[in-house]
């Protein structure tokens, strides 16, 4: 059965060998991928294994952004090797400590030189993730286990395929050579553990008692024993000649994901998701000790040469590292990213928001790639993360069963809600901000989103509620679910309306067009559906190479995002042809989101990263669209401004949008609803402050068009982009920007912005801090003071009127209680 773990790949142990520290500085940077502009990380990527040199001078950690390699005696990475196009799920230094090898989910081994860090060969064939890698005793012979079902056995020195091993019903997720090479061991998600014949690959035996998957298997060092660690919660020891079951150790209380033996043999180590790390001793199944201290699923272990030290690592991004005698705590690494399973862009396009399975929400300026500032309070992961249409308001959804509430602009948490008895799976506002959907298990849950009250719960689907989305008007929400079906309710009561059938998989995201005509729906049948809004009907099928977890239309709704197992896809929506695929992240993509005005599309990863892609403009159709006043292929702020300076005009007019015969607000709401519907690349917050309205006349928009009250969804929309609008012309704190231009001759303009009314002036100050000249500006309202027509103007002369020599200059902004001052030039 598929659960939220199903997605997390499993961590095996191999033997370890020697590498020399003699990697260069150059190894350790990364570039961003061919079309993206910005990479959104807090960390080194997703940790799945983590490996020791046998001379403990290093140890290996494969995570979804590539291997990293520390030196064990500082605990400080010295390399980055990166290759793999995908995560990296498995490493093994081989015994002679030359060669590392490394598996990963882009279905190929790498070999790497140890000494060195160079990329020695690719070996290819498998035709699914590689989940484990292990070098013979001698060094010759690689083996490897992949999602394929299939055991492969390799030259090392040539890279040549020796030969396939087939028997496993299902994936094989660990293999490891017995101490003389001449046995292999393979643990499967079929329940078994199959021994095989090296030298002839004839199957030895299988090993049955478990009563789900086998995640790890490990020799001891001596050969004569096997152990074997599943999903059932058990470590099983067997008799590693007849096969014969020796004992089961039980005291896990969830699964166990690893287990290492200590290297003289006599202590076993075990990962688990009870979050524990647990040591036993071989000869009696005694459990010896546990090591508490991380705070989720412990993914892998690993003994140091020398048996002094143990490394465990967890979901929870940290590498500690034991003492293995007495289980005291010698060293935290930190860094390791979680998942990214959502991103949201703010309604002017600024800010990103992004959850992780770290539990926490990370906001980020889109301009500069800067963390802004991380939020804290939910216990496990965040799944999904949207802003409200006014731009004031965060909502997370958790494994934690909560919703939670936030400021926008200072991170500070609102409130909680706490009616879900389940994980919430997704949430989504309304376009008028009203009301909050969210998704969880069997139901669906409407809310105030300003009082945080519960209004209705909508029940029907038979699994997990994936994804929930409100059609453009407000009228209708969608929802996607792990019973194979989108539902389609009435927003406003609640009732049924239909249900949509085909996807043979989990519906994992579903999406309105623009226009709220069209619903994609993606799903892990590897196909996205189109649908008819209005009737339901089947329309198109996309499909795709893998498993498909999100989907999201350009603000145009010619262009539909997809992410998932394969990489972000562009897919032309009137065609279904794809258009693009953007290779750079290293794992799944659970999140891509358009910003609002389409030049940007935001992707983020399970390994732990947000990347920003900047998209070209749609060519210019011929065919002129009415909204677009001017007739320049794009409709924008220009037409608005147009349609507002003809007010009240009659007769034939361009600004006469809806051939009424009068130019009116009616006019204004359709241009902004159509802002981005046209041929041309939307470019709806490229402002020209010179030509861009004041804050005061979109709020008198807005107000004349909410008394209108259509219903057309384009009207609706345009009330929306209107509210965006605002929010633009909004500041978000009071700010003296720097003056333009600088240096300057005789003239200059200085800028600034107000969160709150304030009487303003501006005093100009000579280098020796006499005042030169002040400038009083009166009573200003709420707004940014930018552009050349609202900036404070200086003409460079003092308060006689005389010009000033050339020279550093100081302007400080007083405004009500914020002053601040800043540096500008004179230069004759």
């Amino acid at each position: 059965m598929k659960n939220r773990y199903l997605s997390i790949l499993i961590i095996f142990i191999v033997p370890l060998a020697l590498a020399p520290n003699t990697f260069g500085q150059d190894v350790l940077q990364e570039h961003l991928p061919e079309g993206a502009v910005a990479r959104l990380s807090t960390g080194k990527g997703t940790i799945y294994q983590i490996q020791f040199s046998p001379n403990n001078t290093l140890f290996a950690v494969a995570t979804s952004v590539g291997i990293w390699l520390y030196d064990a005696e500082i605990f400080q990475e010295i390399a980055l090797l990166k290759g793999h196009t995908a995560a990296v799920q498995s490493v093994s230094f081989s015994q002679d400590g030359q060669t590392l090898a490394s598996g990963g989910a882009d279905k190929t081994i790498r070999l790497w030189d140890a000494s060195s860090g160079r990329h020695l060969r690719t070996l290819t064939g498998h035709t699914d993730r590689v989940y484990s890698v292990s070098f013979s005793s001698d060094g010759q012979t690689l083996a490897s286990g992949s999602r394929d079902d299939t055991v492969r056995l390799w030259d090392v020195s040539s890279g040549r395929h020796l030969r396939t091993l087939t028997g496993h019903t299902e994936s094989v997720y660990s293999v490891s050579f017995s101490p003389d090479g001449q046995t292999l061991a393979s643990g499967s998600r079929d329940d078994t553990v199959r021994l095989w014949d090296v030298s002839n690959g004839r199957r030895v035996r299988t090993l049955t008692g478990h009563t789900d998957w086998v995640v790890s298997v490990a020799f001891s060092p001596h050969g004569n024993t096997l152990a074997s660690g599943s999903y059932d919660n058990t470590i099983r020891f067997w008799d590693a000649e007849t096969g014969r079951h020796i004992r089961t150790l039980t005291e896990h209380t969830a699964s166990v994901t690893n287990v290492a033996f200590s290297p003289d043999g006599q202590t076993l180590a075990s990962g688990s998701w009870d979050v524990t790390v647990r040591l036993w001793d071989v000869s009696s199944g005694r459990h010896v000790r546990t090591l508490t201290g991380h705070t989720d699923s412990v993914e892998s272990v690993s003994f140091s040469p020398d048996g002094q030290t143990l490394a465990s690592s967890s979901l929870d991004g940290t590498i500690r590292l034991w003492n293995a005698n007495t289980g005291q705590l010698h060293d935290t690494l930190t860094g390791y990213t979680n998942g990214v399973h959502s991103v949201s862009f703010s309604v002017d396009g600024r800010t990103l928001a992004s959850g992780s399975t770290d539990g926490t929400i990370r906001l980020w300026d889109t301009s500069t790639g800067t963390h802004l500032r991380t939020l804290t309070g939910h216990t496990d992961w965040v799944v999904s993360v949207a802003f409200s249409p006014h731009g004031n308001t965060l909502a997370s959804g958790s494994y934690d069963n909560t919703i939670r509430f936030w400021d926008a602009e200072t991170g500070r948490h609102i409130r909680t809600l706490t009616e879900h008895t389940h994980s919430v799976t997704n949430v989504a506002f309304s376009p008028d901000g009203r009301t909050l959907a969210s998704g969880g298990w069997r139901e669906i849950r409407l809310w105030d989103a300003n009082t945080g009250r519960s209004l209705r719960t909508l029940t029907g689907h038979t699994d997990w509620v994936r994804s929930v989305a409100f059609s453009p008007d407000g009228r209708t929400l969608a929802s996607g679910s792990s019973d194979d079906t989108i539902q389609l309710w009435d927003a406003g009561t609640g009732r049924h309306i239909r249900t949509l059938t085909g996807h043979t998989d989990w519906v994992r995201s579903v999406a309105f067009s623009p226009n709220g005509n069209t619903i994609a729906s993606a799903s892990d049948d590897h196909t996205i559906r189109f649908w008819d809004a209005n009737t339901g009907r089947h329309l198109l099928t996309l499909t795709d190479d893998l498993e498909i977890y999100s989907v999201s239309f350009s603000p145009d709704g010619k262009t539909l995002a997809s992410g998932g197992q394969s990489p972000p896809r562009l897919w032309d929506v009137t065609t279904g042809q794809r258009r693009k695929s953007f290779a750079g992240h290293t794992f799944w993509v659970n999140s891509v989101v358009f910003s609002p005005d389409g030049q940007t599309l935001a992707s983020g990863s399970y390994g732990g990263t947000v990347l920003l892609w900047e998209l070209a403009p749609t060519p210019v159709a011929s065919e002129r669209t009415t909204a677009d006043v001017n007739n320049d292929g794009v409709v924008n702020i220009i037409d608005l401004t147009l349609v507002a300076s003809n007010f009240g005009k009659t007769g034939q007019n361009a600004a006469d949008v809806n051939g009424d015969g009068v130019v009116n607000i009616v006019d204004l709401t359709l241009v902004a609803g159509a802002f981005g519907n046209t041929a041309g690349a939307p470019s709806m917050w490229n402002l020209d402050q010179e030509i861009a309205p004041t804050r005061d006349q979109v709020q008198q928009w807005l107000r004349q068009a909410r008394e209108v009250n259509l219903t057309d969804s384009t009207f609706q929309r345009g009330i929306l982009i209107l509210e965006q609008l605002l929010a633009t012309l909004t500041p978000k704190a009071t700010a003296l920007l720097p003056n333009y231009p600088n240096p300057f001759n005789p003239e200059t303009w200085i800028p600034y912005q107000l969160v709150e009314p304030a009487d303003v002036k501006i005093a100009i100050y000579a280098a020796d801090g006499k005042l030169v000249r002040t400038l009083a500006l009166g009573h200003q309202e709420v707004g940014i003071y930018q552009s050349r027509s609202h900036a404070a103007y200086w003409d460079g002369r003092n308060a006689l009127g005389e010009p000033v020599a050339s020279g550093v200059y100081f302007y400080t902004l007083t405004a009500g209680d914020f002053s601040a001052t800043r540096k500008m030039l004179i230069r004759k």
